[in-house]
């Protein structure tokens, strides 16, 4: 007796097509990229911030290359890393409702240390708002001496 034919399974989506759809948005409008190590994922993440903050985003980014040309780059945890050696990272980026925060591991050893104080001890922030100024010879400054103090293992 003939039964039906077995059903076929449904063929997968192809891995090799890429997604046209922008990145999703998180709280405070910072980008969903995917984990990944260098320059091209960090840029996705700046291309994915929205308004003002992209703007912002790739002057930090030029700032920090600048600074330390053989940065290494990634993105963990849906933020920018970079860092100066292979054990650690220095800097990460991230963006907030109202400014894009940078996070300055070591901060606390910086001269003068960055305005913002964290609940960790060695971390210090600078917040980067669309309306207020921005000393870039400063924050170059807080890059270069980031960079050359012992990385933050993540």
């Amino acid at each position: 007796m003939a039964g039906k034919p077995a059903k076929q399974p449904a063929k997968a989506k192809s891995a090799t097509k890429a997604d046209p759809s922008p990145p999703k948005l998180l709280a405070g409008g910072n980008p969903q990229i995917a984990k990944g190590f260098g320059d091209e994922p960090v840029q996705a993440y700046i291309a994915a911030m929205p308004a003002w903050k992209h703007d912002v985003g790739k002057r930090l980014d030029a700032i920090i290359t600048r600074a330390v040309p053989d940065v290494r780059k990634a993105v963990k945890w849906n933020s920018p890393l970079y860092g100066a050696d292979e054990d650690g990272w220095f800097l990460g980026l991230h963006c907030m409702t109202k400014y894009v925060k940078v996070a300055f591991f070591r901060g606390a050893a910086l001269d003068p240390p960055p305005p913002g104080a964290s609940k960790q001890e060695h971390v210090r922030y600078l917040d980067v708002h669309a309306d207020r100024p921005f000393d870039e010879a400063r924050f170059e400054d807080w890059v270069k001496q980031a960079s050359r103090l012992p990385g933050e293992r993540m």
